[in-house]
């Protein structure tokens, strides 16, 4: 006896094979057309501002320098504290590590916009409801169920976006490297300047000591003449009067010592009692020599000036990735691994699976949020060459107002050194007339005192001529080649 077939057990017949006709390709091809030609539009260019280019100022582009070569002012103590502020300063620390969180970002977005593999292993226990999709026997029972798949997936770079996206990290990154070298070269700079002030306090201080004796010895003179009828109670109490003045000026240089120390011990990232007993001097110190000639190239290696030109090229960059934005952004992605209700089943070849996603993002109509983010990135771009352009200005003022310094104090202490000499010149003869019995002791303490104002200022001097040479240190990013460049040229004025 035949049985009819049922609903239950009649066969179900393949569905016939398709194939894409002609007529669907073509529609499909116009309207993948149609949808590239609705993209949302960026909109018209707005134009970036232009860059003050090395040849405009007689610059050169130097590569960067991490570690700047800081020239030897001749005191070992100094160059101590200069290495250790350069390992141990805080700051400083904190710079190296915006560095280092440059470059992982950096890093980071290398490797987002490569392939990405992934391994993936899921296991469920799952009681399966009765009424729901699953049919028996697996509906109203509890079932073990697992996954293992592998995963590749891949975005081809067609518009410059992900090129864009890296360039633009890694500009970021090398603007960071630049930041903390121009951290060294200024903290360099507040040191090397802290420690020339330091030394002219304590020249200024040994001036205060010889003006004190000076004028108590002139106070036991007016004594011992007024006891002898030769001076009035007025000579007296002239005499008097200019102790506690000269005290006072000792003891605020005793005071702009001490703070001094502190500072440059906080500089150095040491504790601020560790430079207590540190007592530089001037005639110590050596005093650069500055060649006729200054390469203008210098200044293109100044750390802050690769800082600001690194930053408008990222910048630039971050541009072209917001505008690749508006363009497909394909993604093809791939799987595949075994999947089975009942773990026994998982590793049998009925398990298997696999598949080919490929994904077309297009932007359409997205409100204006496209081209408000380019917008935004076009106002950073130009805000960043306006910065870069300003940077290079004052760097060229710096270099320049460091060098008119240096050439004016070198001609005061040229003028200083002739009045110097005079002084002491006039007090020698003040002694040989005293020594002779032509002048009185008065008249030598008073020659004394000249010498005394002379050598002041001519300390004062000194220590400029140090402090505006460190000042072109700093203006030039860290000092000057042996040989000054030729054919870019910078002549003193």
């Amino acid at each position: 006896m035949t049985t009819a077939p049922t609903a239950s057990n009649r066969p179900v017949a393949a569905p016939p094979e398709r194939t894409l006709r002609p007529r669907t390709a073509a529609l499909l091809g116009t309207l993948l057309a149609a949808l590239l030609a609705g993209c949302a539009s960026p909109g018209p260019e707005r134009s970036a501002p232009p860059m003050t280019t090395a040849q405009q100022l007689g610059l050169a582009a130097n590569p960067l320098r991490t570690a700047v070569p800081w020239p030897d002012l001749g005191d070992p103590a100094l160059d101590a504290l200069l290495r250790q502020a350069l390992a141990d300063q805080p700051n400083l620390a904190a710079a190296r590590e915006r560095v280092e969180r440059a470059r992982a970002l950096a890093d980071a977005t290398r490797a987002a916009n490569g392939a990405q593999a992934a391994l993936s292993a899921d296991l469920t226990r799952q009681r399966y409801s009765e009424n729901g999709l699953v049919p028996p026997p697996i509906a109203g029972a509890t079932w073990s169920s697992g996954d293992l798949n592998a995963g590749l997936s891949w975005s081809p770079d067609f518009f410059g976006l992900h090129r864009a996206e890296l360039a633009a990290a890694l500009g970021q990154a090398r603007a960071a490297e630049a930041d903390a070298a121009a951290a060294a070269v200024s903290l360099s700079a507040q040191i090397s300047r802290g420690w020339v002030q330091l030394a002219r306090l304590f020249a200024q201080r040994e001036l205060a000591e010889r003006s004190i004796a000076q004028r108590e010895a002139m106070l036991a003179l007016v004594r011992e003449r007024r006891a002898a009828g030769l001076d009035t109670g007025i000579d007296l109490a002239q005499a008097q009067g200019s102790l506690p003045e000269l005290r006072a000026q000792r003891e605020a240089l005793d005071e702009q010592i001490a703070l001094l120390r502190h500072q440059l011990a906080t500089l150095a990232g040491q504790p601020v009692q560790a430079l207590d007993h540190a007592r530089p001097r001037l005639d110590t110190l050596h005093l650069p020599t500055l060649p006729d000639t200054l390469g203008a190239d210098l200044l293109g290696r100044r750390p802050d000036v690769l800082a600001a030109r690194e930053r408008a090229e990222a910048a630039t960059q971050g541009v072209q990735a917001a505008r690749a934005g508006f363009y497909p952004d394909i993604r093809l992605s791939a799987f595949v691994g075994l999947s089975a209700i009942g773990i026994s089943r998982l590793f049998e070849a009925g398990s298997a699976q696999l598949g080919l996603t490929p994904a077309l993002r297009l932007p359409l109509f997205d409100g204006g949020a496209l081209r408000a983010q380019l917008g935004a990135r076009e106002a950073e771009r130009n805000a960043a060459i306006a910065q870069y352009n300003a940077t290079v200005l004052e760097a060229v003022r710096q270099a320049r107002d460091a060098l008119v310094s240096i050439d004016s104090v070198d001609r005061q202490r040229a003028e200083q050194a002739q009045a110097l000499e005079r002084a002491e010149a006039a007090y020698a003869l003040v002694q040989q007339r005293e020594r002779a019995g032509l002048s009185n002791r008065l008249q030598l303490l008073a020659a004394e005192t000249a010498v005394l104002a002379q050598r002041r200022t001519s300390a004062d001097l000194q220590a400029r001529a140090f402090d505006t040479r460190v000042a072109l240190i700093q203006a030039l990013g860290g000092g000057w080649p042996d040989e000054a460049t030729p054919q870019l040229a910078a002549h003193r004025p």
